[in-house]
């Protein structure tokens, strides 16, 4: 049985930086607190937390004083910095460029007086980072339905939450463009993130069997691994080896391990060796 790990897949370099950042203040320190999961993969976040990290949520946050919290890559709502800056609390700052630029986008367009839309996953921190840029007032969509909430007598600027898929992007831009007088779309969409897709769709056909590794909470895992799925149906979605099913090789002589950008490497070279013991068992 030939088993096979995506090169192209893991950590996007936002997450590197994030978590190269914990772990070298918990490397001094000992210990950190974390506003939300650092990465929405369940075992990265178990295996920091091990060597120290505490996640909090906003609530847990208001209570803190005269501490050090770690901002994760998808970035913060200006709220949070206030906060901050009231209760003395140190921030290490690990928001993703490519989403700070974006963040900065949403507020100089809102500044303009354009009614800002966003096509995104509503309650997601990436997303609920971009509102906060505009007064809680930006209007979130993620399918058709949603549209009928803009006011489309007045200008119009769309972005887009950077893990989101450019398809689904580009779907909604033209729908808006239909019935818009004054509109501007912004594709800001990660390349790193956008460029996944064409990878995964050639890797997903040069093999057998697909498993797909990703943290139940990945947005973009989920748009990645139906990527997968699109062009072979026998890809299976697992966050952890206890998942995988014997009955998924049977037959199978190859198999192709990918995951989302939220998606440690090691996790992966962990799926591959389980994935090896269970094919044994069918020989």
């Amino acid at each position: 049985m030939k088993v096979e790990i995506d090169e192209n897949s893991g950590f996007c370099f936002g997450v590197v930086y994030a978590i190269e950042m914990a772990e070298d203040y918990l490397n001094e320190q000992g210990s950190l607190y974390c506003l939300g999961d650092i990465v929405h993969n369940d075992k990265e976040v178990q295996r920091l937390e091990e060597k120290g990290l505490k996640i909090i949520d906003h609530a847990e946050l208001q209570d803190l004083r005269d501490t050090t919290v770690l901002i994760r890559a998808h970035g913060e709502p200006p709220e949070t910095y206030r906060l901050a800056l009231e209760n003395n609390i140190e921030l290490i700052d690990a928001s993703c460029p490519v989403v700070l630029k974006l963040q900065n986008r949403v507020r100089n367009a809102y500044a303009e007086d354009a009614q800002i839309v966003i096509y995104g996953k509503p309650g997601h921190a990436e997303v609920n980072g971009l509102i906060g840029q505009t007064q809680q007032e930006a209007i979130i969509v993620t399918q058709e339905e949603d549209l009928n909430k803009i006011d489309y007598s007045r200008p119009i600027s769309l972005f887009s939450q950077t893990t989101k898929s450019t398809e689904g992007f580009y779907k909604i831009k033209s729908l808006i463009e239909e019935k818009a007088n004054s509109f501007k779309a912004n594709d800001t969409i990660c390349r790193q993130v956008s460029n996944r897709d064409p990878q995964l769709r050639i890797f997903s056909t040069q093999y057998d069997v697909i498993i797909f590794v990703s943290g139940k909470k990945s947005s973009n895992g989920k748009v990645l691994f139906e990527v997968c799925r699109s062009v072979n149906p026998k890809s299976y979605s697992i966050s952890d080896v206890a998942e995988l099913e014997v009955r998924w090789f049977e037959g199978a002589s190859s198999v192709g391990i990918c995951g989302a950008t939220s998606t440690p490497m090691w996790l992966m070279e962990k799926v591959s060796l389980a994935i090896h013991s269970l094919c044994g068992d069918l020989a």
